[in-house]
């Protein structure tokens, strides 16, 4: 396998699980479409929060692994 092609599914299955994770982790955390309305800054900070666990998660399972 050439590694510019293994890049590319590591990179893809690294999007894929982040949406996943992320998603995952604003539901638990109660990240919704109302608190987005009611408090913009507040989302952003609580979706940010979530992004920043998502990315060590797939770090660790797919990156360091």
């Amino acid at each position: 396998m050439y590694v510019r092609q293994y890049c590319a599914e590591i990179d893809e299955a690294a999007r894929n699980r982040m949406k996943l994770i992320v998603r995952s982790l604003a539901e638990q955390s109660g990240v919704t479409k109302q608190l987005k309305a009611e408090n913009q800054m507040e989302w952003v900070r609580q979706m940010n929060a979530c992004k920043a666990q998502a990315e060590e998660v797939v770090k660790t399972e797919l990156i360091y692994d």
